[in-house]
């Protein structure tokens, strides 16, 4: 029977109750305090009939309870399904419809408009404070999956259909043991930041289950904004293990610029989520006397797959090498092995899932035979891993995803709208905005503003396309598809 996580972290919640756990709200709580909350939420989650093989959703800010219900979750046999606030009820409906969860674990500044959406649809809620108790509640009955899932992580994925990442046990541990041995500086008693969201593998993982893994313990943030709160965190804990995407990272040293105060201290910042600027790293080590370090992975990877090692080894402008572990091969666009030392990566391990959460048609497309198509045209210079470009047409904004078929679509919907085409421009601050070609429908009337206004009412702000221009035609290719990267290079040549 292969390694559970609730039975790694049990072990050393029992021989370490004493040891500080997590810092949250001002003060530190030690690992007997965790347990507490872990088995009360066991307790309440048995009574209300929960069982192996279901999953419970949250829909929570970083907070203790999320580990604590993760934790009591996994005793159970369940799995665990951390999702984004900020998706917006169509995008959470259909989601909801996809993982068939037990009960949806609401915080209470949500609990209006999202509470009545999922009293409409009848899917069971509860509302808990971020460090407990949870209350008492009576789930629904729902069909069971292995118990080997530890978290479901959700996204509306490229065609703007939901699309869930189911992520083992044994997964997570081979990730997180992986990520401890290629970190050199990463030791026993470290003290991580916890503020990149947990509804994403990266956050969940470095924030939530590494500090475990690593008998650590984390500073939990509920959100990164406003960054002077994360900051002023970052001194108060001391945290010394700073984990972000570049944006967050920039907000932070546009603080210090400004007057803040340095954190002192920090021994260790990794990045990932996003491609870093390397014209940021001369700010990075003045202020924080470190160089970034950056990493590269995916949900579907648990989600590490890469790390520059330490300080004296960090090749900048690059990804830095496979953990132990993880095969890579090269292929072109069509799949077929490619010689030389670029092309799509590909790769294979113990970290990487096996396919897609009951949507089996998507495997197709990204796995074969056990290797896993990462998406990402890639160089590899001595072992060394430097990201050349996006195979797909993903835009991320300050580390956050937006698939432009999801975006199209809502714009679609719009009775002025004929076609709409959204593609990712550069942007310094958050790295990439949406951009939104129209053609609007004969004879009808519609502004920026108009269609600025039209995505915020159902779409999260970082989806909401920045810049709008309206077109008489779309360029298209033989086949009728329009063509992108058309587009991209008109916006270029104005530049």
């Amino acid at each position: 029977m292969s390694e559970r996580l609730e039975v790694v972290i049990g072990k050393e919640l029992e021989a370490s109750p004493g040891n500080r756990c997590f810092w949250w709200g001002g003060s530190w709580y030690d690992q007997a305090f965790l347990k507490g909350m872990t088995d009360a939420c066991e307790a309440v989650l048995r009574a209300s009939g929960f069982s192996g093989g279901q999953r419970l959703a949250a829909l929570m800010p970083n907070c203790p309870l999320v580990t604590a219900l993760s934790l009591a979750v996994w005793r159970i046999g369940g799995s665990f399904c951390p999702l984004n606030v900020k998706s917006g009820v169509p995008s959470l409906t259909a989601t909801l419809e996809l993982l068939e969860p037990f009960a949806v674990v609401l915080s209470e500044e949500i609990r209006g408009e999202i509470g009545a959406a999922l009293d409409e649809r009848g899917w069971v809620h509860v509302v808990c404070p971020p460090a407990g108790p949870l209350p008492e509640f009576r789930g629904r009955p729902t069909g069971a999956e292995s118990r080997d899932i530890a978290v479901i992580f959700s996204t509306s994925g490229t065609t703007g259909a939901p699309k869930a990442v189911p992520v083992t046990h044994s997964a997570f541990l081979d990730n997180c043991r992986s990520t401890i041995k290629a970190l050199e500086d990463l030791k026993e008693g470290d003290v991580l930041l916890n503020a990149l969201p947990n509804f994403h593998a990266f956050g969940y993982m470095s924030g939530i289950l590494l500090p475990l893994i690593l008998k650590g313990a984390s500073t939990i943030v509920p959100n990164f904004m406003p960054p002077s709160h994360t900051l002023a965190a970052i001194a108060a804990a001391p945290v010394n293990i700073v984990i972000l995407v570049p944006t967050m990272l920039s907000f932070l040293l546009a603080l210090i610029e400004k007057g803040a105060s340095a954190p002192a201290g920090i021994k260790l910042v990794i990045v990932g989520g996003d491609r870093y600027n390397i014209q940021m790293d001369p700010k990075v080590q003045k202020y924080l006397r470190v160089g970034v370090q950056e990493g590269y992975g995916l949900t579907e990877c648990a989600p590490v797959v890469a790390f520059n090692r330490s300080a004296a080894r960090r090749r900048l402008g690059t990804v830095g090498e496979f953990l132990e572990g993880c095969e890579w091969r090269l292929r072109d666009e069509n799949g077929t092995s490619v010689e030389g030392d670029e092309g799509v990566l590909w790769v294979r391990g113990p970290s990487v899932t096996s396919g897609y959460f009951r949507v089996a048609e998507l495997d197709n497309t990204r796995f074969d035979d056990g290797w896993f198509n990462t998406g990402d045209y890639v160089r590899i210079e001595d072992g060394y891993i430097r990201i050349l470009d996006r195979v797909t047409d993903i835009i991320i904004v300050g580390g956050f995803n937006v698939y432009p078929q999801e975006v199209e679509a809502v714009l679609q919907t719009h009775p002025a709208v004929q076609t709409a085409v959204v593609v990712g421009l550069p942007n310094a601050t958050s790295g990439e905005i949406p951009k939104a070609w129209i053609q609007k429908k004969p004879e009808t009337e519609l502004t920026e503003s108009d269609v600025v206004h039209f995505c915020k009412d159902r779409l999260a702000h970082y989806k909401v396309p920045r810049v709008v221009e309206f077109v008489d035609s779309m360029p298209l290719s033989g086949t009728g598809k329009v063509l992108r990267r058309v587009l991209r290079d008109r916006d270029s040549s104005k530049a």
